[in-house]
């Protein structure tokens, strides 16, 4: 650990020294985890193309979580967790202010949960961590160790029902059980879920098969092939994986057309953070959405930091390489294996009628805040808390009333991506200054790093009713930093 780390920590009243073994799990600064390195040869990077997942429509659609086989590796055959058996699960195409229903049903060999994340969704219908579907045919029962007597237990279908009030927005949906989120995750149960409107639809972005959602996760692999995880253990850190996959595929190829594109950015993984970035870099990355949906106005980033959950929208014009070219979607935060994404091979240049305006939308802020609320990330006891406590479904937190406007200011101690359910927020500050280069609009999501206080503004106006608050590192979220709140 550096210095820089050290001072850092201990500013956030993070013991260093023979109590914490240098804190021998903090990977890079502000990054806690643990790399979990394959146990068979890795392939070199670009050998296969990216995957684009099947999508679906309608009004009412059926989601089936099932074991299944895939090639992740080329030549190796590794078992997952899938939504209609594949990693990532089909894409959702929905529509602003069209309501859909999802029946999921059940037919692995543990519990799950699915949530909507970025949805605005009634709490019967958001996944809250208690509410477990159980496996067709029954088995495991009850809510681990955070006994919830309110928790709605059913066993093989269940349905959800998403009002899609809000704009458009790259959404995803994934697990999310308590106590066994991350190795959920990690086998698969992740995909996305997008939003459209008329607002969206009117802007010339680039569309169609130039509109690509990446799903960034990464993983490890046990010598025959299968999915290794580790098993929590005190104060787990985060698993970080040493392979990077994209869609489902270890560190793949797309040949793109010498225009430009509309990227869709998913950090799915459990606990690493990312700094994208092109190599070459041509025109960067023009930033045009958040978690929310569209910004007012476009971005230009070198490079984006990305923790996991978050979502940033971006164009890259491939019309400033030659056809012909290789563009690398590099890693800055990685090492090895790790600082490889996928590879863009431009081909000819085709007609291109996209371009990025210079308004987008517009994010208007919210009234003045009635109340601020105060969450320490951090730990005690071998687990992880949020203002000193770990889960409790049964005690909020916090009582927001619906429609009513507040600050809540998270603090952590080491890294930790907090997500908030059941409503967008806007970033209005980090410590004494305004928001970081990568809060521009509405998020879900907000990246704290070790020491750091992250003010945001929410508004509750989906529905009352319980909700939950959480770090999105899933080994944090599996180890109890979650609190429940209640909107009244």
């Amino acid at each position: 650990m550096n210095r820089r780390t050290a001072l850092r920590l201990i500013g956030a009243g993070v013991a260093v020294g023979a109590g914490t073994a240098g804190l021998p799990w903090l990977a890079a600064e502000g990054q806690p985890g643990r790399v979990l390195a394959s146990r068979l040869p890795l392939p070199r990077p670009y050998q296969r193309p990216l995957p684009v997942p099947p999508t679906r429509t309608g009004s009412a659609i059926r989601l089936t979580q099932r074991v299944a086989v895939v090639e992740i590796l080329p030549g190796v055959q590794t078992e997952i967790y899938g939504y209609d058996g594949t990693f990532p699960g089909p894409t959702v195409v929905s529509r602003s202010g069209q309501p859909l229903t999802v029946r999921h049903r059940n037919e692995l060999p543990v519990p799950t949960v699915t949530h909507l994340h970025g949805g605005h969704t009634p709490p019967d219908s958001d996944g809250f961590p208690t509410d477990l579907l159980l496996p067709v045919g029954g088995g495991a029962t009850g809510t681990g160790h955070h006994p919830d007597p309110a928790a709605v237990v059913r066993t093989g279908e269940r349905d959800h029902t998403y009002p899609l009030a809000q704009r458009a927005a790259t959404l995803w949906y994934h697990d999310h059980a308590m106590d066994r989120t991350g190795p959920n995750v990690w086998r698969g149960l992740a995909g996305f879920h997008l939003v459209h409107d008329d607002e969206e639809d009117a802007l010339p972005l680039p569309k169609g098969d130039r509109d690509l959602p990446l799903l960034i996760a990464d993983r490890s692999f046990a010598a025959d092939g299968s999915l290794l995880h580790r098993a929590h253990g005190d104060r787990e850190p985060g698993v970080l994986g040493d392979v990077i996959t994209v869609n489902g595929v270890a560190w793949p190829y797309h040949e793109v057309a010498a225009t430009r594109h509309r990227l869709r950015l998913l950090n799915a993984s459990n606990a690493r953070q990312y700094r994208l970035a092109l190599d070459p870099p041509g025109g960067g990355l023009v930033q045009v959405g958040s978690d929310g949906g569209l910004l007012a106005a476009p971005v230009r980033h070198d490079s984006i930091d990305i923790a996991p959950a978050e979502r940033f929208d971006v164009v890259v014009d491939f019309g400033r390489y030659s056809p012909g070219q290789r563009v690398d979607l590099v890693n800055r935060l990685g090492d090895g294996g790790t600082a490889r994404v996928m590879r863009f091979v431009v081909g000819s240049r085709a007609a291109d009628d996209s371009t990025v305006p210079a308004r987008l939308s517009t994010v208007e802020p919210l009234p003045t805040p009635k109340r601020t609320r105060a969450f320490r990330m951090g730990s005690l006891d071998g687990v992880w808390t949020i203002n000193g406590a770990g889960f409790d479904p049964v005690r909020p937190v916090a009582m927001p009333a619906l429609g009513a406007t507040e600050i809540w200011r998270f603090t952590a101690d080491v890294h930790h991506p907090v997500h908030l359910h059941l409503g967008h927020f806007q970033v209005v500050g980090r410590g004494d200054r305004g928001p970081g280069p990568y809060d521009a609009g509405w998020k879900d999501t907000v990246n704290v790093r070790p020491g750091e206080t992250v003010s945001v503004a929410v508004r509750f106006t989906a529905s009352r009713g319980r909700s939950v608050i959480h770090c999105h590192n899933l080994e944090h979220e599996d180890m109890a930093m979650m609190a429940m709140f209640a909107v009244i």
